[in-house]
């Protein structure tokens, strides 16, 4: 009967303990709500995410009380998003992986009908089975690796197999990363350094121009084909630094900036020259590094036609351009108005009154201003514009300037500084 008694108690607590570690999971303690932490997960909705460019969570359910893909996902669907953006923050999240098993999780993921997968702009914290996936795999490809970027160090990476739980973490700091597994760092890098970008522009990531370049944006996870279970997801939001201002043309060479069509575009006499080629098409010279939150001052003098512009928050296809123009034009053609380059053309023009702040054959100062939805205009000193859209607010790209069609056109630029918000 004792024996009886003893082995029920032991049910019984055996039990409760199994219990208690049940209710733990998908909850905050109280030092990390006091901390800033926040759930992105609580075990039983998928309130704070949705799939990517699309409605519902696809291929995503909660089960158990776990995160889980379905496994019913590719390569080019399967994502789900926060459905809030982030700058820096330290996200931990637990993890399991079915064996063979393929996925990740990407942060500033840039949601557009521009991308077709989240991998085309946020970079990924590899999660697969490194012993028993099908196929053989790449250092840059196993788990903990910045995928197809930076690899884990060994010596400190300790793995559970599939189908046993790992703990991970992910710390973006105003461009510094870490990469860690099971309570070890495994990696560590900056971003955006000239290592950085000789590694995007040299290996699988030559052909994915935008890979990498937000500094804000949403964290996904990655249906893959193969099951793979979540929970414990936490994220700490961290601060953001006070960002220098940024000279963007040095007066000597076209170094930062990125050329798309065949138009002129030189340095003479310290100046930045946009001029009309043979061809007579649409040209454009755009920043290297994405610019969301920015204050922009540039100088510029129309030496023949002027038919020019600076577009902002920006993404380029050869000369196919989505995004947002301050326009640079003859007088009497709304210099300092906002046009989109596709969709609703003219968003704001400019008061008749306003044409004669514009200085033919002069130098002219326009400060272009962007925070959030808003965008705000001035032209040697006095508002043109000011503009909240909501659009704009959810994109983000390069800054550039441009060379209309139709030819005869030249334009010098100077003193192009920005100051990112």
């Amino acid at each position: 009967m004792k024996t009886k008694i003893i082995s029920a108690y032991t049910l019984i607590l055996s039990f409760v303990l199994l219990s208690g570690c049940s209710s733990n999971q998908n909850e905050l303690t109280e030092l990390e709500k006091a901390e800033g932490w926040q759930l992105l997960f609580d075990g039983e909705s998928l309130d704070n995410w949705k799939a990517y460019n699309a409605e519902g969570t696809g291929s995503w359910l909660v089960e158990d009380g776990l995160l889980a893909a379905s496994g019913t996902g590719s390569d080019s669907d399967g994502y789900i998003i926060t459905r809030k953006q982030y700058h820096n923050f330290n996200l931990k999240f637990e993890w399991k992986i079915a064996p063979e098993g393929n996925s990740g999780v990407l942060y500033h993921v840039i949601e557009s009908e521009n991308f077709s997968t989240p991998y085309l702009t946020g970079p990924e914290y590899q999660l697969v089975d490194d012993v028993g996936f099908p196929e053989e795999l790449e250092e840059w490809q196993k788990t903990g690796a910045d995928y197809a970027m930076y690899v884990p160090d060994v010596e400190k990476k300790k793995l559970n197999p599939a189908g046993e739980w790992n703990s991970s973490r992910i710390v973006f700091d105003n461009g510094h990363v870490e990469h860690w597994l099971n309570g070890e760092k495994i990696l560590e890098f900056e971003a955006w350094t000239d290592e950085w970008f000789e590694l995007k522009n040299s290996g699988k990531w030559e052909n994915a121009p935008e890979y990498g370049l937000s500094s804000v944006g949403h964290i996904s996870l990655q249906d893959h084909g193969s099951r793979v279970w979540f929970r414990n997801m936490k994220i700490k939001e961290l601060p953001k630094k006070e960002s220098p201002t940024v000279e963007l043309f040095n007066g000597e060479d076209l170094s930062g900036w990125i050329k798309y069509g065949n138009e002129m575009w030189y340095v003479e006499d310290s100046l930045l020259v946009c001029e009309s080629g043979p061809e007579e098409q649409y040209g454009y010279l755009a920043t290297e590094m994405y610019y969301k939150d920015f204050d922009l001052s540039v100088d510029f003098k129309q030496v023949s036609d002027g038919n020019s512009g600076i577009f902002f928050r920006s993404v380029f296809k050869g000369t196919r351009v989505a995004g947002w123009q301050v326009e640079v034009a003859p007088k009497g053609h709304d210099s300092g108005g906002i046009y989109e380059s596709y969709g609703r053309g003219w968003l704001n023009q400019i008061p008749d009154e306003k044409e004669n702040i514009l200085k033919e054959g002069e130098w002219n100062t326009m400060r272009v201003k962007v925070v959030g939805c808003e965008v705000t205009t001035w032209l040697n000193g006095q508002e043109m514009t000011h503009l909240d859209d909501p659009l704009i607010g959810k994109a983000n790209g390069r800054i550039a300037l441009q060379i209309h069609d139709g030819g005869g056109i030249k334009v010098l630029w100077k003193n192009l500084v920005v100051k990112p918000l």
